[in-house]
C-alpha cells in the first residue's frame, strides 16, 4: 500500500471501464485523483455507450470511498481549451498535477473492412485517440513541469504495435501516440518527466463488449487472428486443459499503470509495454 501516496494524478477516460479502474487502483495506493471524461455520446455511429455524468460521479465516490480526494471534470479531450481548464481546476483544487493518464480513446469495427471507414469516424478516431493525448499533455506537461517531475502514460493498444483489421483508423491512431511518446520521453526527460506507453490486448469494458466487433469474426478472419492472446486465465485451475485467454479485465491493466506512475519505475521512459497476455508476441 502507499506505492503513490499523496500523488495527484490525472485521468482521462475515467468515467468508466480502463480509466475508473486505474482511478480505483491508485486511490487505494494514496493518490488523489483529476477524473475526465467527456460524458456524452459524441456519436450514434458508436455502438458501445460512453460514459455519463452519473458514471464519473460514480468514480468519485469510489475514489473517495477510498479515503482520497476526487475532482471530476467534463471535459472532451478533442478541446484543448477544455483540458487546459480541467487541469487548471485540477490543480486549483489539490495543488498540483504529479502524473497523467492519458488514456480516454474509441474505436469503431467494419466488418466489411476499412475501406468503408467513413471520414466522419476517421476524424472521430484520429481526433480523440492521437490529439486528443497531444491535448492532454499540452495541457497538463507544464503542470508536471512546475511540480518538480512525474510520469505520463498513454494507453495504446496492441494494435500500436500490430497491424491488425479491419479498423485501420484505430491501428494508426494508437500506432501515433507511441510516435509521441518517444518525442516527448526525449524532449521532457530533463524536467525529470517519464513517459511510456501500454499496450493492451482486448479488455473487458465497454470497448470490449461492442457488438459490432464480434460481427467481424466470420467475414474478417484476420479480426480473430489478431485479437488472440497465449496464456491460459492464470486465475483458473493450472490442470485445465491449455486455452488461451480470450480478454483481460481492467485491473489488470491497472497494475501496470501504478507500477509506471510509483517511483518503482522512475528510470523506465520511452518504452512501449504490452499487457496483452502475449499477444504482440505470437507468431
Amino acid at each position: 500500500m502507499g506505492r503513490v501516496q499523496d500523488k495527484v494524478v490525472f485521468i482521462t477516460g475515467a468515467g468508466i471501464g480502463q480509466g475508473r479502474s486505474h482511478a480505483v487502483q491508485l486511490a487505494q495506493e494514496g493518490a488523489d485523483i483529476v477524473a475526465v471524461d467527456v460524458c456524452h455520446q459524441v456519436s450514434d455511429k458508436v455502438r458501445y455507450a460512453y460514459a455519463t455524468e452519473s458514471d464519473l460521479d460514480e468514480t468519485r465516490k469510489l475514489v473517495e470511498k477510498e479515503g482520497r480526494r476526487c475532482v471530476t471534470a467534463v471535459a472532451d479531450v478533442r478541446d484543448i481549451d477544455a483540458m487546459k481548464a480541467a487541469a487548471a481546476q485540477g490543480v486549483g483544487e489539490l495543488g498540483r498535477i504529479d502524473a497523467v493518464l492519458a488514456n480516454a480513446g474509441v474505436c469503431t469495427f467494419h466488418k466489411d473492412g476499412s475501406l468503408t471507414i467513413t471520414e466522419d469516424l476517421f476524424d472521430l478516431v484520429v481526433d480523440t485517440n492521437l490529439k486528443g493525448v497531444w491535448n492532454t499533455i499540452q495541457a497538463t506537461a507544464p503542470h508536471l513541469i512546475a511540480a518538480g517531475g512525474g510520469s505520463i502514460v498513454i494507453t495504446s493498444s496492441a494494435a500500436g504495435i500490430r497491424g491488425q483489421v479491419p479498423y485501420a483508423h484505430y491501428v494508426a491512431s494508437k500506432h501515433g501516440v507511441v510516435g509521441l511518446m518517444k518525442a516527448f520521453a526525449n524532449e521532457l526527460a530533463p524536467h525529470r518527466i517519464r513517459v511510456n506507453t501500454i499496450h493492451p490486448t482486448g479488455v473487458m469494458t465497454a470497448m470490449g463488449g461492442d457488438p459490432s466487433a464480434y460481427e467481424c469474426a466470420e467475414p474478417q478472419p484476420l479480426f480473430v487472428a489478431g485479437a488472440a492472446n497465449m496464456l491460459p486465465d492464470l486465475d483458473a485451475p493450472a490442470d485445465q486443459p491449455y486455452s488461451a485467454v480470450p480478454i483481460l479485465t481492467a485491473a489488470e491493466i491497472s497494475k501496470t499503470v501504478l507500477f509506471l506512475v510509483s517511483d518503482d519505475a522512475r528510470y523506465i521512459t520511452g518504452v512501449q509495454l504490452p499487457v496483452d497476455a502475449g499477444n504482440v508476441n505470437k507468431p
